[in-house]
């Protein structure tokens, strides 16, 4: 497309492969399933939340659902309800992304983020938030599913700086959470705190493009792979290019190229095809397939 500016990596595509600007699927058409609320505790200021009730959506009450926390990118929470989509929590209140799970409940809570006058971006996701998010956790669970049945097991989506977050709020309730999906970052636990990951049967699926924009692959995770190789339940995504439903490889532009950081996307769409092919062999039950096994333990 002549008015998109061209990738950097431009010229290292495979022969045959073409560039794809944006991604093929429908934003907001899923935004009306879910709910918003406020949580307002009392030693911290009050974080906004999303979230979405299988038992609203054809699942019986009195039964214990697994509950999805999505924690956000950074900026993302100035983007009002499209920040449902993009913490790439959207899909997986379509009644096929439900199915596979039997239900689950969905959680996506909100940094207080702010822009300045200067364009900064502030109070996004630092460490002194996993003190709330867990404590919302808890919340939404008394507030919500206790009533319904409750909630069985638990776990954290994070992408981008969210996927950070990701990592930080399972170290700091590993006892808490059952698995944890960082899409998107480096700061991978040391390894004392991986082992006790497998201590607690923690299920960890780590995914990072190799050409991600803002995260060195050969420096940062590279040298991390072969601990992560050997935990106990831990599956290792890293495709060589990050695609769009067209099969087309991802570009994003918004000032800085991001195409590539932005694995979000396809996992978001279950990493598959828009023609229903799997984008990698090793996942040909897409993310959904490797939750509903992670939820089973």
């Amino acid at each position: 497309m002549a008015d998109k500016p061209l990738p950097p990596w431009a010229d290292q595509i495979p022969d045959g492969a073409f560039i794809s600007y944006a991604p093929t699927y429908k934003v907001g058409e899923y935004f009306l399933r879910f709910h918003k609320d406020i949580y307002e505790p009392a030693d911290f200021e009050s974080l906004g939340y999303y979230f979405y009730d299988p038992t609203e959506h054809g699942f019986e009450k009195g039964h214990e659902y697994p509950l999805f926390l999505f924690l956000h990118g950074f900026t993302n929470a100035l983007e009002g309800d499209v920040c449902i989509n993009y913490a790439g929590a959207e899909f997986y209140a379509k009644d096929e992304y439900q199915k596979a799970f039997g239900g689950a409940y969905i959680l996506i809570p909100l940094a207080n983020e702010v822009r300045g006058a200067d364009g900064k971006v502030t109070g996004s996701w630092e460490e002194r938030h996993l003190k709330p998010i867990h404590d919302l956790v808890c919340e939404f669970i008394n507030k919500h599913a206790a009533a319904n049945g409750g909630v069985s097991k638990k776990f954290v989506f994070g992408n981008s700086r969210g996927a950070t977050m990701c990592f930080k709020i399972v170290d700091a309730y590993t006892d808490f959470f059952n698995g944890l999906i960082p899409i998107g970052t480096s700061d991978i636990s040391d390894d004392a705190t991986l082992d006790r990951y497998d201590q607690n049967d923690i299920w960890l699926l780590f995914a990072i493009g190799k050409r991600d924009e803002f995260n060195n692959y050969e420096k940062e995770i590279v040298p991390r792979l072969p601990r992560l190789k050997r935990m106990k339940h831990c599956f290792i995504l890293t495709p060589e290019w990050v695609y769009n439903g067209d099969h087309g490889i991802a570009s994003i532009n918004f000032g800085t190229e991001m195409g590539q950081h932005c694995l979000i996307n396809p996992m978001h769409c279950n990493m598959m095809f828009d023609d229903g092919t799997p984008m990698e062999a090793s996942l040909p039950d897409g993310v959904t397939g490797w939750l509903a096994k992670a939820i089973k333990g």
